[in-house]
Protein backbone atom coordinates (compact mmCIF):
# COMPACT_ATOMS: atom_id res chain seq x y z
CA UNK A 1 0.00 0.00 0.00
CA UNK A 2 1.05 3.63 -0.27
CA UNK A 3 0.19 6.46 2.05
CA UNK A 4 0.88 9.60 -1.03
CA UNK A 5 4.40 10.27 -0.86
CA UNK A 6 4.57 9.25 2.35
CA UNK A 7 5.41 5.25 2.27
CA UNK A 8 7.99 3.73 -0.22
CA UNK A 9 8.15 0.92 -2.58
CA UNK A 10 11.55 -1.39 -2.38
CA UNK A 11 11.38 -0.50 -6.23
CA UNK A 12 12.39 2.97 -5.31
CA UNK A 13 14.89 2.47 -2.61
CA UNK A 14 18.37 3.59 -3.28
CA UNK A 15 20.96 0.97 -4.08
CA UNK A 16 22.38 -0.74 -0.98
CA UNK A 17 22.99 -3.55 1.46
CA UNK A 18 19.30 -4.44 2.35
CA UNK A 19 20.03 -5.37 6.07
CA UNK A 20 22.04 -7.88 8.34
CA UNK A 21 18.91 -8.46 10.43
CA UNK A 22 18.58 -6.78 13.82
CA UNK A 23 18.49 -10.05 15.63
CA UNK A 24 16.72 -8.62 18.63
CA UNK A 25 13.72 -7.18 16.62
CA UNK A 26 14.12 -4.11 18.18
CA UNK A 27 11.34 -1.33 16.91
CA UNK A 28 12.40 1.40 14.57
CA UNK A 29 11.41 3.98 16.97
CA UNK A 30 14.45 2.85 19.31
CA UNK A 31 17.87 2.80 18.07
CA UNK A 32 18.42 -0.51 16.89
CA UNK A 33 17.29 -1.43 13.34
CA UNK A 34 14.03 -4.08 12.78
CA UNK A 35 14.22 -6.57 10.13
CA UNK A 36 14.05 -5.19 7.02
CA UNK A 37 15.31 -2.11 7.14
CA UNK A 38 18.83 -1.54 5.43
CA UNK A 39 21.22 0.06 8.42
CA UNK A 40 23.01 1.84 6.14
CA UNK A 41 20.50 4.15 4.60
CA UNK A 42 20.97 6.76 6.57
CA UNK A 43 24.66 7.29 5.91
CA UNK A 44 25.87 7.38 2.37
CA UNK A 45 29.31 7.64 2.04
CA UNK A 46 30.40 9.21 -1.90
CA UNK A 47 33.74 8.73 -4.02
CA UNK A 48 33.20 10.60 -6.64
CA UNK A 49 30.08 9.60 -8.66
CA UNK A 50 29.78 6.41 -6.96
CA UNK A 51 27.97 5.16 -3.28
CA UNK A 52 29.98 2.83 -0.60
CA UNK A 53 28.48 0.98 2.08
CA UNK A 54 30.49 -1.23 4.32
CA UNK A 55 28.08 -3.51 6.75
CA UNK A 56 30.37 -5.78 9.11
CA UNK A 57 28.66 -8.12 11.88
CA UNK A 58 30.47 -10.12 14.37
CA UNK A 59 28.80 -12.53 17.06
CA UNK A 60 30.33 -14.93 19.56
CA UNK A 61 27.82 -17.06 20.22
CA UNK A 62 27.52 -19.47 23.30
CA UNK A 63 25.47 -23.00 22.61
CA UNK A 64 24.13 -25.14 25.43
CA UNK A 65 21.84 -27.53 23.04
CA UNK A 66 19.76 -30.38 25.07
CA UNK A 67 21.68 -33.05 25.85
CA UNK A 68 21.54 -36.56 25.44
CA UNK A 69 23.65 -39.60 25.76
CA UNK A 70 26.16 -38.76 23.67
CA UNK A 71 27.60 -35.35 21.70
CA UNK A 72 29.09 -31.84 22.89
CA UNK A 73 25.85 -30.11 23.57
CA UNK A 74 28.00 -27.15 25.26
CA UNK A 75 30.13 -24.92 23.01
CA UNK A 76 31.33 -21.70 21.77
CA UNK A 77 31.73 -20.26 18.04
CA UNK A 78 32.43 -16.81 16.57
CA UNK A 79 31.07 -15.69 13.19
CA UNK A 80 31.66 -12.62 11.05
CA UNK A 81 29.41 -11.12 8.20
CA UNK A 82 31.64 -9.01 6.08
CA UNK A 83 29.70 -6.79 3.33
CA UNK A 84 31.22 -4.28 0.97
CA UNK A 85 28.94 -2.37 -1.28
CA UNK A 86 29.39 0.11 -4.16
CA UNK A 87 26.11 1.41 -6.45
CA UNK A 88 25.03 4.69 -8.03
CA UNK A 89 22.20 6.44 -7.36
CA UNK A 90 19.84 8.13 -10.38
CA UNK A 91 17.01 9.73 -11.31
CA UNK A 92 15.31 6.80 -12.84
CA UNK A 93 17.58 4.16 -12.75
CA UNK A 94 19.82 2.51 -9.79
CA UNK A 95 22.66 -0.10 -9.80
CA UNK A 96 24.55 -1.89 -6.64
CA UNK A 97 27.06 -4.34 -6.44
CA UNK A 98 27.32 -5.70 -3.08
CA UNK A 99 30.69 -8.82 -1.96
CA UNK A 100 30.20 -10.51 0.97
CA UNK A 101 32.96 -12.50 3.30
CA UNK A 102 31.59 -14.81 5.90
CA UNK A 103 34.22 -16.21 8.43
CA UNK A 104 33.18 -18.83 10.77
CA UNK A 105 35.88 -19.77 13.50
CA UNK A 106 35.75 -23.05 16.50
CA UNK A 107 33.17 -25.24 15.40
CA UNK A 108 32.62 -28.24 17.16
CA UNK A 109 33.57 -31.69 15.39
CA UNK A 110 31.72 -33.52 18.17
CA UNK A 111 28.03 -32.10 18.11
CA UNK A 112 26.91 -34.39 14.87
CA UNK A 113 25.91 -37.54 16.18
CA UNK A 114 23.36 -40.49 15.00
CA UNK A 115 19.53 -39.64 14.12
CA UNK A 116 17.06 -38.34 16.47
CA UNK A 117 19.74 -36.36 18.31
CA UNK A 118 21.03 -34.90 14.85
CA UNK A 119 22.60 -31.58 15.11
CA UNK A 120 23.17 -30.33 18.23
CA UNK A 121 22.73 -26.70 18.11
CA UNK A 122 24.01 -23.90 15.14
CA UNK A 123 27.17 -24.79 14.97
CA UNK A 124 26.82 -28.20 13.96
CA UNK A 125 24.68 -27.10 11.18
CA UNK A 126 27.76 -24.88 10.23
CA UNK A 127 30.27 -27.85 10.44
CA UNK A 128 28.48 -30.59 8.85
CA UNK A 129 27.06 -28.05 5.85
CA UNK A 130 30.94 -27.64 5.23
CA UNK A 131 32.14 -31.13 4.54
CA UNK A 132 33.16 -31.06 8.55
CA UNK A 133 35.66 -28.57 8.70
CA UNK A 134 35.91 -26.35 12.18
CA UNK A 135 37.32 -22.96 10.80
CA UNK A 136 35.88 -21.25 7.34
CA UNK A 137 35.56 -18.04 5.22
CA UNK A 138 35.22 -17.70 1.56
CA UNK A 139 33.75 -14.80 -0.37
CA UNK A 140 31.13 -14.21 -3.25
CA UNK A 141 28.62 -11.99 -4.91
CA UNK A 142 26.32 -11.00 -2.50
CA UNK A 143 24.03 -8.49 -4.86
CA UNK A 144 23.96 -7.20 -8.05
CA UNK A 145 21.34 -5.73 -9.38
CA UNK A 146 19.94 -2.31 -11.73
CA UNK A 147 16.72 -0.88 -10.42
CA UNK A 148 14.68 0.88 -13.08
CA UNK A 149 12.42 3.51 -11.52
CA UNK A 150 9.92 6.05 -12.34
CA UNK A 151 8.21 4.38 -15.31
CA UNK A 152 4.92 5.77 -14.35
CA UNK A 153 3.78 4.02 -11.86
CA UNK A 154 6.06 0.86 -12.17
CA UNK A 155 9.10 0.14 -11.40
CA UNK A 156 11.23 -2.65 -12.27
CA UNK A 157 14.42 -4.82 -10.54
CA UNK A 158 16.69 -7.25 -12.23
CA UNK A 159 19.73 -9.16 -10.93
CA UNK A 160 20.78 -10.57 -7.62
CA UNK A 161 19.17 -8.95 -4.05
CA UNK A 162 17.46 -9.70 -0.84
CA UNK A 163 13.58 -10.29 -0.62
CA UNK A 164 11.03 -9.99 2.04
CA UNK A 165 7.41 -11.10 1.85
CA UNK A 166 5.46 -8.50 3.54
CA UNK A 167 8.02 -5.49 3.01
CA UNK A 168 6.76 -4.53 -0.05
CA UNK A 169 5.46 -0.86 0.82
CA UNK A 170 6.66 1.17 4.18
CA UNK A 171 3.79 2.53 6.35
CA UNK A 172 4.06 6.41 7.72
CA UNK A 173 2.69 5.27 10.86
CA UNK A 174 6.07 4.51 13.07
CA UNK A 175 4.01 1.58 15.07
CA UNK A 176 2.64 -0.02 11.93
CA UNK A 177 5.67 -0.32 10.35
CA UNK A 178 7.27 -1.54 13.42
CA UNK A 179 4.57 -4.65 13.77
CA UNK A 180 4.70 -5.64 10.04
CA UNK A 181 8.51 -5.56 9.81
CA UNK A 182 8.72 -7.77 12.93
CA UNK A 183 5.85 -9.62 13.07
CA UNK A 184 4.58 -9.94 9.34
CA UNK A 185 7.70 -9.56 7.01
CA UNK A 186 9.51 -12.80 5.89
CA UNK A 187 7.21 -15.36 7.68
CA UNK A 188 7.58 -17.05 3.78
CA UNK A 189 10.20 -15.26 1.89
CA UNK A 190 13.46 -13.81 3.83
CA UNK A 191 16.95 -13.79 3.59
CA UNK A 192 17.98 -16.15 6.73
CA UNK A 193 19.94 -13.45 8.17
CA UNK A 194 21.03 -14.44 11.37
CA UNK A 195 23.18 -17.07 10.02
CA UNK A 196 26.96 -16.27 9.14
CA UNK A 197 26.13 -16.54 5.15
CA UNK A 198 22.51 -16.11 4.43
CA UNK A 199 20.90 -16.53 1.52
CA UNK A 200 19.84 -13.85 -1.86
CA UNK A 201 17.66 -14.61 -5.13
CA UNK A 202 18.12 -14.20 -8.65
CA UNK A 203 15.44 -12.82 -10.54
CA UNK A 204 13.03 -9.64 -10.96
CA UNK A 205 10.39 -7.78 -9.03
CA UNK A 206 7.67 -5.60 -10.87
CA UNK A 207 5.79 -2.95 -8.88
CA UNK A 208 2.66 -0.99 -9.86
CA UNK A 209 1.56 1.80 -7.74
CA UNK A 210 -1.18 4.50 -7.10
CA UNK A 211 -1.48 6.71 -4.18
CA UNK A 212 -3.07 3.84 -2.07
CA UNK A 213 -2.47 0.49 -3.78
CA UNK A 214 0.57 -1.66 -4.37
CA UNK A 215 1.47 -4.63 -6.30
CA UNK A 216 3.76 -6.54 -6.58
CA UNK A 217 5.70 -9.41 -8.37
CA UNK A 218 8.44 -11.55 -7.74
CA UNK A 219 10.24 -14.14 -9.34
CA UNK A 220 13.48 -16.04 -8.51
CA UNK A 221 15.56 -18.62 -8.00
CA UNK A 222 17.41 -18.83 -4.27
CA UNK A 223 20.99 -18.88 -3.80
CA UNK A 224 22.75 -21.36 -2.12
CA UNK A 225 24.49 -20.34 1.58
CA UNK A 226 22.77 -20.32 4.63
CA UNK A 227 24.86 -22.75 6.39
CA UNK A 228 27.63 -23.58 4.02
CA UNK A 229 30.37 -20.71 3.06
CA UNK A 230 29.63 -21.45 -1.00
CA UNK A 231 27.05 -18.91 -1.23
CA UNK A 232 27.49 -18.00 -5.10
CA UNK A 233 25.40 -20.66 -7.42
CA UNK A 234 21.68 -20.67 -7.16
CA UNK A 235 19.41 -24.04 -6.30
CA UNK A 236 17.72 -25.81 -8.51
CA UNK A 237 14.59 -23.86 -7.07
CA UNK A 238 11.99 -22.18 -8.24
CA UNK A 239 9.88 -18.98 -6.79
CA UNK A 240 7.38 -17.08 -7.62
CA UNK A 241 5.22 -14.65 -5.47
CA UNK A 242 2.37 -11.57 -6.03
CA UNK A 243 0.90 -9.21 -3.62
CA UNK A 244 -1.57 -6.66 -3.35
CA UNK A 245 -1.13 -4.28 -0.86
CA UNK A 246 -3.35 -1.28 0.60
CA UNK A 247 -3.68 1.09 3.32
CA UNK A 248 -6.13 2.17 5.94
CA UNK A 249 -5.88 5.55 7.05
CA UNK A 250 -7.64 7.95 8.89
CA UNK A 251 -6.58 10.70 11.83
CA UNK A 252 -6.02 8.03 14.48
CA UNK A 253 -5.58 4.87 12.56
CA UNK A 254 -3.19 3.64 10.04
CA UNK A 255 -3.65 -0.01 8.46
CA UNK A 256 -2.32 -2.18 5.94
CA UNK A 257 -4.38 -4.97 4.14
CA UNK A 258 -1.90 -7.60 2.08
CA UNK A 259 -3.51 -10.33 -0.28
CA UNK A 260 -0.61 -13.06 -1.62
CA UNK A 261 0.37 -15.60 -3.52
CA UNK A 262 3.71 -17.93 -3.71
CA UNK A 263 4.45 -20.79 -5.55
CA UNK A 264 7.43 -23.09 -4.78
CA UNK A 265 8.90 -25.57 -6.73
CA UNK A 266 11.87 -27.86 -5.98
CA UNK A 267 13.35 -29.34 -8.34
CA UNK A 268 15.52 -31.32 -6.55
CA UNK A 269 14.28 -34.21 -6.46
CA UNK A 270 17.02 -37.14 -5.45
CA UNK A 271 16.75 -35.34 -2.12
CA UNK A 272 15.57 -37.19 0.97
CA UNK A 273 11.96 -35.28 1.93
CA UNK A 274 11.72 -34.79 5.87
CA UNK A 275 8.34 -35.42 7.09
CA UNK A 276 6.87 -38.39 9.10
CA UNK A 277 6.61 -41.27 6.77
CA UNK A 278 9.12 -43.83 7.26
CA UNK A 279 12.63 -43.79 5.69
CA UNK A 280 11.57 -46.34 3.32
CA UNK A 281 8.75 -44.53 1.55
CA UNK A 282 10.53 -41.34 1.56
CA UNK A 283 12.81 -42.58 0.22
CA UNK A 284 11.29 -43.97 -2.94
CA UNK A 285 9.81 -40.40 -3.15
CA UNK A 286 11.55 -39.07 -6.49
CA UNK A 287 8.52 -36.62 -6.83
CA UNK A 288 8.65 -33.01 -7.22
CA UNK A 289 7.18 -30.23 -4.36
CA UNK A 290 5.19 -28.18 -6.28
CA UNK A 291 3.39 -25.72 -3.45
CA UNK A 292 0.71 -22.83 -3.85
CA UNK A 293 0.34 -20.71 -0.98
CA UNK A 294 -2.13 -18.14 -0.87
CA UNK A 295 -2.76 -15.82 2.04
CA UNK A 296 -4.18 -12.46 3.85
CA UNK A 297 -2.75 -10.61 6.43
CA UNK A 298 -4.20 -7.10 7.80
CA UNK A 299 -2.13 -4.88 10.55
CA UNK A 300 -3.69 -1.69 12.48
CA UNK A 301 -2.98 0.85 14.79
CA UNK A 302 -5.12 2.72 17.25
CA UNK A 303 -3.14 6.07 18.20
CA UNK A 304 -5.23 7.50 21.54
CA UNK A 305 -3.74 10.33 22.85
CA UNK A 306 -4.55 9.49 26.49
CA UNK A 307 -4.42 5.40 26.50
CA UNK A 308 -1.55 5.30 24.10
CA UNK A 309 -1.31 3.13 21.06
CA UNK A 310 -3.03 -0.06 20.65
CA UNK A 311 -2.09 -2.38 17.14
CA UNK A 312 -3.50 -5.78 16.51
CA UNK A 313 -2.21 -8.27 13.23
CA UNK A 314 -4.14 -11.02 11.53
CA UNK A 315 -2.21 -13.43 9.45
CA UNK A 316 -3.10 -16.60 7.66
CA UNK A 317 -2.42 -18.99 4.70
CA UNK A 318 -3.65 -22.11 3.40
CA UNK A 319 -1.51 -24.47 0.89
CA UNK A 320 -2.37 -26.86 -1.87
CA UNK A 321 -0.16 -28.55 -4.56
CA UNK A 322 2.26 -32.13 -4.07
CA UNK A 323 4.58 -32.52 -1.70
CA UNK A 324 6.10 -35.68 -4.00
CA UNK A 325 3.78 -38.29 -4.45
CA UNK A 326 1.55 -36.46 -1.68
CA UNK A 327 -1.04 -34.15 -1.94
CA UNK A 328 -0.16 -31.19 0.18
CA UNK A 329 -3.50 -29.67 2.08
CA UNK A 330 -2.17 -27.33 5.19
CA UNK A 331 -2.07 -24.06 6.58
CA UNK A 332 -1.00 -21.50 9.22
CA UNK A 333 -2.64 -18.95 11.49
CA UNK A 334 -1.02 -15.92 13.52
CA UNK A 335 -3.70 -13.50 15.48
CA UNK A 336 -1.52 -10.79 18.26
CA UNK A 337 -2.55 -7.82 20.17
CA UNK A 338 -0.29 -5.06 21.91
CA UNK A 339 -0.71 -1.60 23.81
CA UNK A 340 2.06 0.48 23.93
CA UNK A 341 1.68 3.06 26.89
CA UNK A 342 1.66 6.63 27.07
CA UNK A 343 4.97 6.19 29.58
CA UNK A 344 7.67 8.34 28.44
CA UNK A 345 10.14 7.11 31.12
CA UNK A 346 10.01 3.42 29.59
CA UNK A 347 7.91 3.33 26.86
CA UNK A 348 6.70 -0.17 27.68
CA UNK A 349 5.16 -1.98 24.58
CA UNK A 350 2.92 -5.17 25.78
CA UNK A 351 1.74 -7.18 23.12
CA UNK A 352 0.22 -11.55 23.00
CA UNK A 353 -0.49 -13.60 20.71
CA UNK A 354 -0.55 -17.23 19.17
CA UNK A 355 0.19 -18.83 16.19
CA UNK A 356 -0.25 -22.09 14.63
CA UNK A 357 1.31 -24.17 11.82
CA UNK A 358 -0.62 -27.62 10.93
CA UNK A 359 0.80 -30.86 11.26
CA UNK A 360 0.12 -34.12 9.38
CA UNK A 361 -1.85 -36.31 11.43
CA UNK A 362 -1.35 -39.74 9.55
CA UNK A 363 1.78 -40.56 7.58
CA UNK A 364 0.28 -43.47 5.75
CA UNK A 365 -2.49 -41.61 3.61
CA UNK A 366 -1.77 -39.88 0.49
CA UNK A 367 -2.35 -36.35 2.16
CA UNK A 368 0.78 -34.21 3.61
CA UNK A 369 -0.99 -31.84 6.11
CA UNK A 370 2.32 -30.47 7.73
CA UNK A 371 2.51 -26.26 6.94
CA UNK A 372 5.73 -25.63 4.76
CA UNK A 373 7.51 -22.53 5.88
CA UNK A 374 8.59 -22.27 2.44
CA UNK A 375 12.35 -19.65 2.32
CA UNK A 376 12.51 -18.27 5.64
CA UNK A 377 13.75 -16.27 8.85
CA UNK A 378 12.87 -18.52 11.79
CA UNK A 379 14.50 -16.81 14.09
CA UNK A 380 12.60 -13.03 13.50
CA UNK A 381 9.82 -15.74 15.16
CA UNK A 382 12.06 -17.88 17.35
CA UNK A 383 14.60 -16.09 18.94
CA UNK A 384 16.10 -19.35 20.24
CA UNK A 385 16.02 -20.90 17.22
CA UNK A 386 15.47 -24.39 17.97
CA UNK A 387 12.08 -24.98 16.33
CA UNK A 388 10.17 -22.77 13.69
CA UNK A 389 5.83 -22.35 12.73
CA UNK A 390 5.67 -26.08 11.12
CA UNK A 391 3.54 -28.41 13.40
CA UNK A 392 3.43 -25.83 15.95
CA UNK A 393 0.94 -24.37 18.20
CA UNK A 394 3.02 -21.40 20.02
CA UNK A 395 1.01 -19.03 22.78
CA UNK A 396 3.67 -15.68 23.37
CA UNK A 397 4.00 -12.59 24.74
CA UNK A 398 6.44 -9.82 24.02
CA UNK A 399 7.47 -6.78 26.29
CA UNK A 400 9.44 -3.88 24.71
CA UNK A 401 10.97 -1.19 26.72
CA UNK A 402 13.22 2.09 25.49
CA UNK A 403 14.99 2.65 28.82
CA UNK A 404 17.34 5.49 27.33
CA UNK A 405 17.39 7.01 23.79
CA UNK A 406 20.21 4.72 22.78
CA UNK A 407 18.91 1.19 24.54
CA UNK A 408 15.96 -0.90 23.63
CA UNK A 409 15.19 -3.81 25.50
CA UNK A 410 13.04 -6.73 24.83
CA UNK A 411 12.26 -9.77 26.41
CA UNK A 412 9.64 -12.82 24.86
CA UNK A 413 7.85 -15.35 26.64
CA UNK A 414 6.28 -18.75 24.79
CA UNK A 415 4.12 -22.02 25.21
CA UNK A 416 4.21 -24.13 22.82
CA UNK A 417 2.91 -27.91 21.96
CA UNK A 418 3.33 -29.51 18.40
CA UNK A 419 0.29 -29.10 16.69
CA UNK A 420 -0.16 -33.15 16.07
CA UNK A 421 1.26 -35.92 17.99
CA UNK A 422 1.75 -37.70 14.84
CA UNK A 423 4.28 -35.93 13.34
CA UNK A 424 7.86 -34.51 13.91
CA UNK A 425 9.31 -31.30 15.99
CA UNK A 426 10.37 -29.23 12.66
CA UNK A 427 13.33 -26.72 12.66
CA UNK A 428 15.47 -24.82 9.66
CA UNK A 429 14.11 -22.32 7.21
CA UNK A 430 14.45 -23.56 3.77
CA UNK A 431 16.91 -24.96 1.26
CA UNK A 432 20.06 -24.19 1.33
CA UNK A 433 22.38 -26.56 -0.44
CA UNK A 434 22.16 -29.05 -3.35
CA UNK A 435 21.93 -31.98 -1.48
CA UNK A 436 20.17 -31.05 1.73
CA UNK A 437 16.43 -30.85 2.04
CA UNK A 438 16.40 -27.40 4.53
CA UNK A 439 14.42 -28.74 7.02
CA UNK A 440 15.05 -31.11 9.94
CA UNK A 441 12.73 -33.58 11.71
CA UNK A 442 12.99 -35.44 15.11
CA UNK A 443 10.22 -37.51 16.42
CA UNK A 444 7.54 -36.59 18.49
CA UNK A 445 7.15 -40.12 19.99
CA UNK A 446 3.68 -39.83 20.53
CA UNK A 447 4.15 -36.55 22.25
CA UNK A 448 2.48 -32.63 21.40
CA UNK A 449 3.52 -31.16 24.98
CA UNK A 450 6.98 -29.02 23.38
CA UNK A 451 8.72 -26.22 25.46
CA UNK A 452 8.74 -23.37 27.45
CA UNK A 453 10.79 -20.30 26.41
CA UNK A 454 12.00 -17.08 28.32
CA UNK A 455 14.71 -14.73 26.81
CA UNK A 456 16.27 -10.94 26.86
CA UNK A 457 17.83 -8.76 24.17
CA UNK A 458 19.36 -5.32 24.77
CA UNK A 459 20.24 -2.96 21.67
CA UNK A 460 22.68 -0.64 22.23
CA UNK A 461 23.70 1.95 19.83
CA UNK A 462 26.98 2.88 20.50
CA UNK A 463 27.55 5.48 18.14
CA UNK A 464 25.83 6.35 14.26
CA UNK A 465 27.69 3.77 12.71
CA UNK A 466 28.11 1.26 15.43
CA UNK A 467 26.21 -1.05 17.66
CA UNK A 468 26.05 -3.68 19.89
CA UNK A 469 23.21 -6.67 21.09
CA UNK A 470 23.28 -9.16 23.53
CA UNK A 471 21.07 -11.89 23.63
CA UNK A 472 20.26 -14.54 26.20
CA UNK A 473 17.33 -17.35 25.75
CA UNK A 474 16.48 -20.15 27.77
CA UNK A 475 13.96 -23.57 26.94
CA UNK A 476 12.53 -25.49 28.99
CA UNK A 477 12.21 -28.83 27.22
CA UNK A 478 8.99 -30.87 27.60
CA UNK A 479 7.74 -34.12 27.11
CA UNK A 480 8.82 -34.10 22.85
CA UNK A 481 12.41 -32.81 23.87
CA UNK A 482 12.93 -35.12 27.08
CA UNK A 483 11.96 -38.54 24.79
CA UNK A 484 15.05 -37.31 22.80
CA UNK A 485 17.80 -36.04 25.12
CA UNK A 486 17.03 -37.39 28.55
CA UNK A 487 20.48 -36.67 30.37
CA UNK A 488 19.09 -32.61 30.02
CA UNK A 489 15.98 -31.37 28.49
CA UNK A 490 16.66 -28.12 29.12
CA UNK A 491 18.75 -25.51 26.38
CA UNK A 492 20.48 -22.24 26.61
CA UNK A 493 21.30 -19.63 23.94
CA UNK A 494 23.59 -16.95 24.58
CA UNK A 495 25.46 -14.45 22.41
CA UNK A 496 27.01 -10.64 22.11
CA UNK A 497 26.88 -8.98 18.29
CA UNK A 498 28.16 -6.27 16.95
CA UNK A 499 27.35 -4.13 14.03
CA UNK A 500 29.06 -1.45 12.05
CA UNK A 501 27.66 0.26 9.07
CA UNK A 502 29.78 2.84 6.75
Amino acid sequence: MLFGQQTQTLASQPPSSTTLEAQSSAPPEVTAPAPGKDPSAAAKHKLGPLEVSINWRTRAEGWNWFQGKTGNSDYGLWDSTLRVGIGQTGERIDWFIEGEQPSILGLPNNAVVAAPQGQLGLGANYYAANNNHTNLANGFLKQGFVNFKNLGPAGLKLGRFEYFDGAEVKPSDPLLATVIQTRITSRLISNFAFTAVQRTYDGATLSLNSPENNLTFFASRPTQGVFQVKGMDELDVDLYYGAYTRSVRTQKNAGELRIFALGYIDHRTLVLKTDNRPTALRAADFGKIEIATYGIDYAHVYNSEKAGKFDFLLWGVVQNGSWGNLAQHAGAFVGEGGWKLPVAVLKPWFSAGYSYGSGDDNPNVSRHGTFFQVLTTPRQFARFPFYNMMNNEDFYGTLNLNPAKKLALRSEAHAMRLADANDLWYSGGGAFQPGTFGYTGRPSNGHRGFANVWDLSADYQVTHSFSTTFYYGHAWGKSVIAAIYPKDPNGQLIFLETNYHF
